[in-house]
């Protein structure tokens, strides 16, 4: 086989240009998933698994990024991240580096939100030179709004208080839930048909972020930014920003200001200042949008090149190492624990201790042993020996005596047994069961 004189990759090299041609082509990507083998080391560098049901992938978040997620992640959490493919060279794996992480819930409408903004800014509907002016002399307003809601009042209250020879239309709508968006948009199509108001004020009070979800639909900054009347939108407080608040021409804070905006009297001027400072809010925000599509697009190419990449690596590296010097360890730990408790058990298998034990223990059964056996031969004998008296008794002269015979014995001490044993005048003795008779033949 020929070997190739050109492209011969080393594994860093291959692994090199992997990471640079993942980075490169896919960029920053929204990922909902599962948090899975969640660790947090001494470096301050967060490890884990994000995954779903047939698929998982590695993932990092470095401490400088980390710092700002407001909740402590935990296994099993559904979460929202946003980060960029990476491979981690040493390993060849591929992994997700995350740059911000947000919980599924709250994440996943912020995400839509945002994603929905930077591409109608793409498409132009923010840009300063659509905004149509609002009319110097306004003798109608058209209040799009819901009809009993305590944003109405508060606009009909700063009319009648501004300039009460205002009209106002009020075209009703729904401005909550699902139906919401598409019921607002029908009531700008009836206002532009209609052709009877000077302006329209799109508005409503405060509320949560699904509360205001319908001001954040693409169908109706379509219908803003086409209608020919001019729209104020004053969607929920200062701090709430809707995309009906950037298709809009002008932006109010509340539904209070935005009706102060429509309404002149002594502070007219000061008045046309607030639209100035307005209007000049959105070309900002306008050019902020543009330049930061732009400048995310710098910096992802600045990364490619950032040293800190590759700093990134080496504590990761640091991290996994750490990782596996704590296993292994544990492991040897494990294992020299368990080759303890085995020496231990054998030690304790040829203690002394241990044998004087089992030798003293065999000592005292032996004893016992022995005493049974010595009851045992006692109780034997001891019966063995009464039956003999038994039968020695039986047998006793003594015995025979008892029953009322006697023993006559001749001077000699022979014991006669027949009469013809004895001559006259031999002098006998017999023995009865208590004492003895002397007596003479004659």
């Amino acid at each position: 086989m020929k070997m190739p004189k050109n492209n011969v990759y080393t594994v860093s090299r291959l692994n090199g240009e992997v990471r640079q041609l993942l980075e490169g082509e896919l960029g920053k990507i929204w990922l909902n998933a599962e948090i899975s083998n969640f660790a947090a080391p001494g470096s301050g560098h967060w490890y884990l698994t994000l995954k779903d049901n047939q698929a998982q992938i590695r993932s990092a978040m470095f401490k400088g990024r980390n710092r700002s997620v407001t909740f402590k992640p935990i296994n099993g959490q559904q979460v929202l991240v946003k980060g960029s493919i990476s491979v981690y060279e040493p390993r060849g794996d591929y992994q997700l580096i995350i740059e911000s992480m947000l919980p599924a819930g709250d994440g996943l409408l912020a995400q839509q939100y945002e994603a929905l903004k930077m591409k109608l800014a793409a498409e132009g509907l923010f840009a300063a030179d659509t905004k149509r002016p609002i009319p110097s002399n306004i003798q109608k307003i058209g209040v799009i709004t819901s009809a009993t809601g305590a944003a109405l009042k508060d606009v009909l209250h700063v009319l009648a208080r501004r300039d009460p020879s205002i009209e106002v239309v009020i075209y009703p709508t729904q401005v909550q839930g699902d139906p919401a968006a598409k019921l607002i948009c029908n009531a700008i199509a009836i206002a532009n048909a209609r052709q009877e108001v000077d302006v329209l004020l799109l508005t409503r009070g405060g509320g949560s972020l699904e509360d205001l979800w319908c001001f954040n639909s693409e169908d109706l900054a379509h219908a803003i930014y086409n209608s020919a009347l001019p729209i104020i939108s004053a969607v929920g407080h200062e701090i709430d920003t809707t995309i009906s608040d950037y298709v809009a021409d002008v932006r109010a804070p509340t539904p209070s200001a935005g009706a102060e905006l429509l309404s002149k009297d002594a502070e007219n001027k000061g008045e046309k200042l607030e639209l100035f400072i307005s209007r000049l809010k959105q070309s900002w925000q306008h050019y902020e949008l543009k330049t930061s599509s732009r400048m995310n697009t710098l910096t992802h190419r600045l990364q490619r090149q950032d040293p800190k990449r590759r700093l990134q690596q080496y504590g990761q590296s640091f991290d996994e190492m750490q990782f596996r010097l704590d296993a292994a360890m544990e492991k040897k730990l494990a294992s020299l624990t368990l080759k303890q408790q085995e020496l231990s058990h054998r030690l304790n298998q040829q203690s002394p201790a241990n044998k004087l034990e089992l030798e003293s223990q065999r000592l005292n059964y032996l004893t016992t042993r022995l005493k049974d056996t010595i009851k045992e031969k006692l109780a034997s004998s001891e019966k063995s020996l009464s039956v003999s008296a038994h039968q020695l008794q039986t047998v006793s002269p003594l015995a025979t005596l008892s029953r009322g015979y006697s023993i006559t014995q001749d001077n000699n001490g022979k014991v006669l047994l027949n009469a013809s044993d004895v001559n006259v005048g031999d002098m006998l003795t017999t023995r009865l069961l208590e004492g003895e008779v002397q007596s003479k033949v004659v």
